[in-house]
């Protein structure tokens, strides 16, 4: 700021001259507010589109939840299926012990009564007809008896085995379900994680524009109470310098009698302040990157199926416009085109041929190790994009080439046509 007694001591050269530059820092400042205010804007659109994402992963983390709910009642009732399977299998064992003791007793009894005696001698060695008879039905029960037990025996040991295969495919679905569940939670709370990151930065980030913004308005004050105490001097130098003419005149007409006097010299001038306009306040609008969607017969109509229902929220398990989760998608999209795929990422990483990310056209399968490998799959659609339904943000075209997908990209892709 400056002191009146320094601005009156300066000359009316240097007075202009500091109201040009006090003119001309105004203006740059002027600039840099309204630089200010657009930045502002932009942080608020992009403030309101992660707003929407972090709505659009809270969305699926409810819905998500639901299912991981429903799926953990379904994990206890196929845990007490298995606890019933395994009794029964403890049981089966239990008689398949008893019916092996029951032949070992009769394998020892025949040890014990001459080893290695046939069944034509024990006949045989009858000593009347009526022994002959009694020994004919006694051997007839014990070889019907042992081979009824034999019999047993087998369907016994192969209820078993299917007991235990039934028990291992259910303990290996469970593990299965589990590694699903966990892996999902897992991704969409590090989504979200990074959301809330996201929207914390620019939240810093208005608050530094709001505050560069006050401070700009502050100088910008300053500046004005200076280029209006600079006008003043102006002024009121202006008015000295008529006064001292008009002196000088006074006392030349006593000489002269010129009726005349130079009333042209040293007018009264004002200085009018700069009126400053602010900038249009730009508005940016964002869209999907350009993306070229080509391919052939059923292929092509399955790139194209998504686009309509971009923004669709994730789903797990979710195979319809109404909520789709990554492999759900893959499978409704190429229905479209007529082509029947399946629904799981770990069937769907084996469909077709597998082709190398170098030679991959628009339709072809990609997938990317998330929670587990191959956990991740869309479709490609050129240009290092693909579109597919993603946990964060629903179904959406995504760049694969840096960031997060480039990250988790592994080279695998398959060719379906």
């Amino acid at each position: 700021m400056f002191v009146n007694s320094t601005v009156h001591a300066e000359s009316m050269s240097d007075l202009k001259s500091k109201q040009s530059e006090v003119h001309n820092e105004r203006s740059s400042v002027k600039a840099n507010l309204s630089d200010a205010e657009a930045k502002i804007a932009d942080v608020m659109i992009d403030l309101k589109e992660r707003n929407n994402k972090i709505e659009k992963v809270e969305k699926a983390l409810k819905q998500n939840q639901a299912k991981m709910d429903e799926t953990k009642v379904k994990v206890n009732d196929t845990k007490d299926k298995v606890n019933k399977l395994e009794e029964e299998v403890k049981t089966l064992e239990d008689e398949i012990e008893a019916r092996y003791e029951i032949l070992k007793d009769r394998i020892v009894s025949y040890q014990k009564s001459g080893g290695n005696i046939g069944y034509m001698d024990v006949i045989f060695g009858s000593k009347s007809f009526g022994e002959f008879i009694s020994r004919v039905s006694a051997v007839n029960k014990i070889t019907n008896s042992d081979e009824e037990l034999m019999k047993e025996q087998e369907k016994a040991k192969k209820e078993v085995e299917e007991k235990q295969d039934k028990v291992e495919k259910k303990l290996e679905d469970l593990k299965e379900m589990k590694t699903e569940l966990e892996g999902m939670k897992e991704t969409i709370l590090v989504q979200k994680e990074k959301n809330e990151e996201a929207k914390a930065e620019l939240k810093d980030k208005k608050e530094n524009l709001v505050a560069m913004k006050e401070e700009l308005q502050i100088k910008d004050s300053s500046l004005a109470a200076i280029e209006t105490e600079v006008s003043d001097s102006i002024a009121q130098k202006n008015i000295e310098q008529e006064r001292a003419v008009a002196a000088a005149e006074v006392a030349d007409a006593e000489k002269d009698h010129q009726n005349d006097t130079n009333d042209d010299s040293g007018k009264l001038a004002t200085l009018s302040s700069k009126s400053s306009s602010d900038s249009e306040q730009k508005k940016t609008t964002q869209s999907e990157p350009s993306v070229s969607h080509s391919g052939s017969g059923g292929v092509s109509a399955a790139i194209n199926a998504g686009f309509p229902y971009i923004g669709t929220p994730y789903v797990w398990n979710g195979e319809s416009p109404s909520g789709f989760d990554c492999s759900g998608f893959i499978a409704w999209a190429f229905r479209q085109g007529g082509i029947s795929l399946p629904s799981s990422t770990s069937a769907l990483q084996s469909v077709g041929s597998k082709v190398s990310y170098s030679n991959a056209q628009p339709g072809d399968l990609v997938f990317f190790n998330t929670y587990k490998t191959n956990g991740h799959v869309g479709i490609y659609l050129g240009g290092g994009k693909f579109i597919g339904a993603q946990n964060s943000t629903g179904l959406a075209v995504a760049n694969m080439t840096s960031g997060y997908w480039a990250d988790h990209f592994a080279g695998h892709v398959r060719r379906v046509r």
